[in-house]
């Protein structure tokens, strides 16, 4: 395994951290509503605030900001990277195969079985009538229930990336924001709406597709000699892109923040240099950390590798133990900062000790595992 493979499986191990964090702060940041929100009542809020706690830390809402909006982004260019690889070694018909198995199959025990058992904690909050059918009759009544040729031009792209990694990052800043800032004026980037039993941030949900395609234009070229190589400029220049993305998230951050609290709505373009700092962001984290890990994690980390391995089930788990863990703490004195550390290390052991159990299953290794079964070897007397 190439130095940039190791360092990018243990980029990986630690997204998935990042995610579980952040889904186990949220209930403790400062800018939470004062109280739990109507199960019932759109706009249905608790989408976004599932659990609200009255203890809550300061530290946790500068730590949800900075992940906010480059976390998801960084997950989709992840997975991009190794798509053309898999495309290649399966062949369309095996990919597309594993695609429906991996994707549907866990969506559909997503949205029947994990998301309300997820949930079900966040109705008990506000319901009179806390048992499992009767919340099960509220949920059910939610308004959410209605190649080859290509190949070459994609490592075109990607050897034109490695030549000229700033106008890379320029064009995939320009395509960010060109998706990105129309859709800002009508909704805000905190915002959910729904489609059926779908949930997404429309803002932010263009993105996703454009970075999981530019992960999958680099991934077209040989990771160890493309952007991403251990020579490329980013790894070289690594201290810069994490300055660029700290300069950035100022960029977002104060705007919003004068927005938010009402202070900036006479100042014009406001929003737009709030737009600009967020799509300069994003880009400038991905890279940034890619490059971190290449210059320092480019070995074996087993832990890492553990989580990188097992990240999607881990993903897929994790929320049913976010809700409940912060749901059994609503009644205990304690301070934000330590309820959303013990909800983090809660998370992350249970959501990964399900995922090494299920993969212990045939269909579980198949489907959250992703890996065949290893055909058996036969000894010869």
């Amino acid at each position: 395994m190439s130095k940039t493979t190791l360092a990018l499986v243990n980029l990986r191990g630690y997204t998935i951290i990042i995610v579980l964090a952040f889904h186990s702060c949220i209930a403790y940041i400062v800018s939470q509503p004062r109280s739990a929100l109507p199960f019932d009542s759109p706009p249905y809020g608790w989408l976004a605030n599932p659990i609200v706690d009255a203890d809550r830390w300061l530290g946790f809402d500068l730590f949800c900001a900075t992940q906010f909006i480059y976390m998801m982004q960084l997950m989709f260019f992840l997975s991009g990277l190794f798509v053309w690889s898999s495309l290649k070694r399966k062949g369309a018909g095996g990919f597309l195969y594993d695609r429906i198995l991996r994707l549907g199959l866990p969506f559909v025990v997503g949205v029947y079985l994990v998301m309300p058992l997820a949930y079900y904690p966040v109705y008990r909050v506000t319901a009179t009538n806390t048992s499992w059918p009767e919340f099960w009759s509220h949920w059910m009544a939610l308004p959410f229930w209605p190649a080859r040729h290509a190949g070459e031009s994609l490592a075109a792209l990607s050897a034109k990336a490695a030549a000229h990694p700033l106008r890379f990052f320029l064009v995939l800043a320009g395509i960010s924001a060109v998706a990105y800032v129309p859709l800002a004026s009508i909704y805000p980037p905190w915002q959910w709406v729904r489609f059926g039993p779908i949930h997404f941030q429309p803002t932010l949900a263009p993105q996703y597709v454009i970075y999981f395609f530019a992960g999958a234009v680099l991934g077209t070229y040989r990771l160890d000699q493309g952007l991403l190589g251990a020579d490329g400029m980013p790894m070289r220049r690594w201290g810069r892109w994490l300055a660029g993305a700290f300069a950035a998230f100022l960029l977002w951050i104060i705007p919003t923040a004068l927005s938010v609290k009402g202070q900036g709505e006479p100042l014009p373009g406001l929003h737009f240099v709030a737009d600009l700092g967020l799509v300069l962001y994003a880009p400038c984290a991905c890279l940034g950390l890619a490059a971190i890990f290449m210059r320092f994690a480019s070995v074996p980390r087993p832990m890492l590798d553990g989580l990188s391995g097992n990240a999607y089930g881990i993903y897929l788990f994790h929320y049913v133990f976010v809700l409940w863990t912060q749901y059994l703490l609503l009644g205990v004195a304690m301070p934000g900062i330590v309820k959303g550390v013990i909800v983090f290390s809660v998370t992350l052991v249970l959501s990964w000790a399900t995922t090494v159990l299920a993969c212990r299953t045939s269909i579980g290794n198949r489907v959250v595992g992703g890996r065949r079964a290893e055909p058996a070897v036969v000894r010869h007397a």
